[in-house]
C-alpha cells in the first residue's frame, strides 16, 4: 500500500520525538541516579565529621569494646552502618558485626583513600553482609596523624528502592509528554503534508493537461511561495503549450498545403512527418510510421540519405521516380536526429531543359555545314576580289569564324552535358600536361609583353579523367588570362592539397567586378562585350570549364579585383 506524505511525515516526527525522549530519560535518570548517590556520600561523610570528636577519647585509651558498643547504639539509632579501621586495617568496632570474625579492610577501596588521606567512596558488593552497599570513608586525626579510619555505609536497596520511585515519576512525565508530542505531530505533518499534497494533486492535473489548475494557500511561508511559482508557471506553460498548438496548426497547414512532396525520416528509416503531396506520389495513404523503402524504393535515395547521416549537410540531387524526375532537397535535423526531404517535380522543366539543349545541339550541327561552306567559298573569293573589296571580306570572314566557334563551343558543351556519352578515363599526371600546352601560347604572351611564370610541385601523383577535356580545361583559362591581361605576368602553379591537386592559374588582367563573380559560367555571360568581341570570345569558354571540372569531381573558385587581375583556383582530386 503506497505511504501517504502525512504518515511519512508522522513517522519521522514521531520516531524523532521518541528517540530524543527515551535519551533524554536514560541520560535525566543516570544523571538523578548519579547526584542521589553523591548526596547521599556527602551525608554519610558529614555524619562521620559529627562522629569522630566521640570517638577519639576512646580510640586515645584502646577502650574498644566500649567503642564497639558505641558505634552499634549510634549505628541502630541513624540507621547506618559504622565500621572503625585502624591504620594497620584491623575492625575495631562495627555497628553490625562482630569485629573480631571481620577480616583485614586495608585493602578496601575507600579504606585506601582514606589512610593516604582523602575521603574514600565506593559502591560495591559486601562480602560480610553479603549485599550491594555505599561505602563512604575519612581518616580520624589526632596530633596531624592518622590513627584511624572511620566508615559509614547504607544499603543499596534502600537506596534503589528511592531511585526506583523517582523514576516511575520520571517515567509518568515522560510519557505525559510523548502524548502531548505525538498529537503536535499530528498537526505538524497535516499542516506540512495538506498543501503538498494539493501541489501533488495540482501537478497531476496539469500532467493530464488541465492548466487552468491553481493552488491557493492560506499561510505565508515557501510552500505558499511555491504554490505562486506553480501557478505562475503552470499558466506561463498554458500560453506556451497555447501558442505551441496555434504554430503546430499553421505548420501543419503550411505542409498540407505544400505543392512539394515533404517527407521527414528518422535516424531508423522511419518515416515520421510527410504531407499529401508525398502520399499522392507514392500512392498510399498511411506512410507515417512505415519504414521509407516500403514507399519509396529508389537506389538514388537510398545513396541521398547515406550522405546526409555521414556529411551532415544539406544535399540535393535529382532522382527519377515512377517516370517522373524530382529534385530532391536533404537537410539534416541535428537536434531531434532527423532529416527533411523535400521532393520538387522538375520533370517538365527537365524536357523543357533537354529540348533546349538537343535544339541548341541540333542547331549546331545543322550550322557547322553551311558555315564551313561560307568558309569555303570566302576563302575563294579572297583570291578573285580587288584590294577595295578585300576589307568587307575580311569582315565577313572575321565574322564567320566567331559563329564557327561558337557553334564547335556549343557543340563541346553539348557533348558534355550528355551523360549517355562514355568518358575516357585514364592517370593523368598535370605537371606535363600544363607543360604541353604552354607553347600554345608563347607568341600571343610575346606580343603583349607578357611573362610566364609556371612551377609545379616535385611528384605530384596522377590524377584520374579525360586528358582530352582537360586540356581544353586548361587552355580555356590560358587563353582567357591572356585575352584580358595588356601587361605584366601569367602565373600558373600545381601543389598537392591533401587528396587533390591544386591548381592557380592568376593573372595581372582588368579582373572582374564584383558584381559580376556569381554569373561568369553562365553561358554566353560576358564581363566586357566590347573585349571579347574583338578577341572572338564566345562567352561558353568558362561553362565549358565548370562542366569539365564538375565531371572530374573536382572545384572550381574565382578570386578577383578589378584592375589588379583574377585567379582561378581549381581542385581536382587524386586518382585511386
Amino acid at each position: 500500500m503506497k505511504k501517504t506524505i502525512f504518515f511519512k511525515f508522522l513517522i519521522i516526527f514521531f520516531s524523532f520525538i521518541l528517540l530524543y525522549s527515551l535519551l533524554i530519560y536514560f541520560l535525566a535518570f543516570s544523571t538523578i541516579k548519579q547526584h542521589y548517590i553523591e548526596t547521599l556520600s556527602g551525608n554519610l561523610a558529614n555524619l562521620e565529621l559529627t562522629l569522630i570528636p566521640s570517638i577519639i577519647p576512646y580510640l586515645e585509651k584502646n577502650d574498644y569494646q566500649y567503642l564497639d558498643s558505641l558505634v552499634k547504639n549510634t549505628g541502630q539509632q541513624i540507621k547506618t552502618r559504622i565500621t572503625i579501621i585502624n591504620i594497620d586495617g584491623i575492625v575495631l568496632a562495627d555497628s553490625q558485626k562482630d569485629p573480631h570474625t571481620m577480616e583485614n579492610h586495608k585493602n578496601r577501596p575507600e579504606i585506601s583513600a582514606a589512610l593516604e588521606n582523602t575521603a574514600g567512596t565506593s559502591l560495591r558488593f559486601s562480602s560480610t553482609v553479603h549485599e550491594e552497599m555505599l561505602y563512604v570513608a575519612l581518616p580520624i586525626h589526632k596530633n596531624n596523624e592518622i590513627i584511624a579510619v572511620i566508615r559509614t555505609s547504607l544499603y543499596l536497596k534502600d537506596i534503589n528502592n528511592l531511585i526506583s520511585k523517582l523514576q516511575n515519576k520520571i517515567l509518568h512525565i515522560f510519557i505525559v509528554l510523548i502524548i502531548i508530542s505525538f498529537i503536535a505531530a499530528i498537526i505538524i505533518s497535516r499542516s506540512l503534508s495538506n498543501p503538498i499534497e494539493e501541489i501533488t494533486f495540482a501537478s497531476q492535473e496539469v500532467a493530464k493537461g488541465n492548466f487552468d489548475t491553481r493552488i491557493h494557500l492560506k499561510d505565508k511561508n515557501e510552500l505558499k511561495e511555491l504554490a505562486d511559482n506553480f501557478n505562475y508557471m503552470t499558466a506561463h506553460i498554458k500560453n506556451l503549450f497555447d501558442e505551441l498548438s496555434h504554430q503546430k496548426e499553421e505548420l501543419n497547414s503550411i505542409i498540407s498545403s505544400l505543392q512539394e512532396s515533404l517527407m521527414v525520416i528518422n535516424r531508423k528509416g522511419k518515416i515520421v512527418l510527410c504531407n499529401e503531396s508525398f502520399k499522392k506520389i507514392v500512392n498510399t495513404p498511411d506512410v507515417e510510421q512505415k519504414h521509407y523503402f516500403e514507399v519509396f524504393r529508389e537506389p538514388e535515395f537510398n545513396e541521398l540519405i547515406k550522405q546526409v547521416w555521414e556529411r551532415k549537410l544539406n544535399i540535393s540531387a535529382e532522382i527519377e521516380f515512377n517516370d517522373r524526375i524530382y529534385l530532391c532537397s536533404a537537410a539534416p535535423l541535428a537536434l531531434r536526429n532527423e532529416a527533411v526531404f523535400i521532393l520538387h517535380d522538375i520533370t517538365d522543366v527537365y524536357s523543357l531543359k533537354k529540348m533546349k539543349k538537343d535544339l541548341i545541339a541540333n542547331a549546331s550541327h545543322e550550322l557547322r555545314t553551311p558555315l564551313t561552306a561560307i568558309k569555303g567559298f570566302l576563302e575563294t573569293l579572297e583570291q578573285e576580289t580587288s584590294p577595295e573589296q578585300q576589307h568587307y571580306i575580311d569582315v565577313i570572314k572575321k565574322h564567320t569564324d566567331r559563329l564557327i566557334k561558337i557553334v564547335q563551343d556549343l557543340l563541346s558543351l553539348s557533348c558534355l552535358e550528355d551523360k549517355t556519352i562514355s568518358r575516357e578515363s585514364e592517370k593523368i599526371l598535370i605537371a606535363p600536361l600544363i607543360e604541353k600546352i604552354l607553347p600554345l601560347f608563347q607568341d600571343a604572351a610575346a606580343n603583349k609583353n607578357l611573362v610566364f611564370q609556371y612551377k609545379a610541385e616535385a611528384n605530384l601523383p596522377p590524377i584520374t579523367g579525360d586528358s582530352f577535356q582537360l586540356e581544353q580545361l586548361f587552355i580555356n583559362l590560358i587563353e582567357n588570362a591572356v585575352n584580358y591581361t595588356e601587361q605584366g605576368t601569367i602565373s600558373i602553379n600545381a601543389t598537392r592539397e591533401n587528396h587533390s591537386i591544386k591548381i592557380e592559374i592568376s593573372d595581372t588582367g582588368i579582373g572582374i567586378p564584383d558584381e559580376d563573380l556569381s554569373r561568369i559560367f553562365e553561358r554566353f555571360y560576358v564581363v566586357d562585350k566590347s573585349r571579347s568581341r574583338k578577341t572572338g570570345g564566345t562567352g561558353l569558354g568558362l561553362s565549358i570549364v565548370k562542366h569539365i571540372v564538375l565531371m572530374h569531381n573536382g572545384t572550381i573558385h574565382v578570386e578577383s579585383k578589378q584592375g589588379k587581375g583574377s585567379t582561378f583556383l581549381i581542385r581536382l582530386p587524386i586518382g585511386d
